[in-house]
């Protein structure tokens, strides 16, 4: 069955201008990051997605799957195999459903930037927030290339004030990170129904009012976020497999520079290499000394199978 979550997406002042005139508008954006904007050959520009219903009540007979990380609250999520078994019944404006289902392949550089599978990373992630007891009350977030949402829902269940999530694509925010996090919302609750019958219950004001939903690419987010007002830094930016490809070192650096607060921290989960694509940590940690900025640290190595890191980036001081 088709549906279409609905959400409300402002239209700002001469957004019909805003690709020629957003660099313009924008003040006090580091030259580097600018300059990495504009001269990308394709720039997917920044959508805020607005929550006006629970995307659970749009959805039929959804069976979430849970994952269980020692001790850390139980979260619910969306499993893969429900996009790939119903791609063509979905409202897929971007036809990322159908493109990735075609080519079977889970990136296609561009177009879709992954998101509707949870890769290892993430689940190294939040297997050292389990063994190191990291904290969020009181915290902000960003939950930077998203998917599934699990870091920032994290953050959101253990007392975070504000976490916004930010993916390339805007199928994947619309139909993974937004049902995900209202399949989480209150599910604490002795009198909630299970998950599955939960369809019109999660209307809890907590969700807009301390979370923010964009999709687009780094060149474009960064600019879009310092037009806000007040303009956000977070004390943790989360972001999981997200330095496989090199060309994105730039603006990714940029978002890290510009957005995180001057004490804040980035954890960063990832391999050792992402063969096809040429990332990797090494080039990564290359790149950040040469930028001079960030101090790196590796926090955990994972040695089963392809190697994986867990690192943080703190300024320099």
């Amino acid at each position: 069955m088709a549906f279409s979550f609905n959400f409300d997406i402002p239209l700002s002042a001469g957004e019909a201008n805003d690709k020629e005139n957003t660099i313009d508008q924008i003040k006090d954006v580091d030259l580097k990051c600018l300059e990495s904007r504009s001269t990308s050959s394709k720039i997917k520009e920044t959508i805020e997605h607005k929550v006006s219903i629970d995307p659970l009540s749009q959805m039929e007979n959804f069976v979430p799957e849970t994952i269980s990380i020692g001790s850390l609250p139980p979260l619910l999520y969306l499993n893969e195999s429900v996009f790939e078994e119903t791609s063509l019944d979905r409202e897929d404006t971007e036809e990322i459903l159908a493109k990735t289902s075609a080519q079977h392949s889970d990136l296609i550089s561009g177009v879709y930037e992954g998101g509707l599978k949870i890769w290892e990373c993430t689940y190294d992630l939040l297997n050292y927030i389990d063994d190191e007891g990291v904290t969020f009350k009181g915290k902000r977030v960003l939950d930077l290339g998203c998917g599934a949402g699990l870091l920032g829902i994290l953050a959101l269940k253990n007392g975070a004030t504000r976490v916004d999530f930010q993916d390339y694509n805007s199928t994947v925010i619309e139909q993974l990170t937004l049902p995900n996090v209202f399949l989480n919302c209150d599910e604490e609750d002795n009198n909630s129904p299970p998950p599955s019958k939960r369809k019109a219950f999660c209307t809890s004001p907590t969700i807009p009012d301390h979370c923010g939903f964009f999709s687009g690419d780094w060149g474009s987010f960064l600019p879009f976020m310092k037009n806000k007002t007040p303009e956000p830094k977070y004390d943790i930016i989360f972001t999981s497999e997200t330095i496989y490809n090199t060309d994105y070192y730039a603006s990714l650096h940029c978002v890290f520079s510009d957005l995180l607060d001057e004490s804040g921290i980035v954890y960063l989960a990832t391999k050792s290499h992402y063969f096809g694509v040429g990332g990797g940590l090494h080039l990564f940690e290359k790149f950040v000394d040469q930028e001079n900025l960030f101090k790196i640290k590796n926090l955990k190595e994972i040695n089963q199978g392809l190697k994986r890191h867990v690192v943080s980036l703190t300024f320099k001081k």
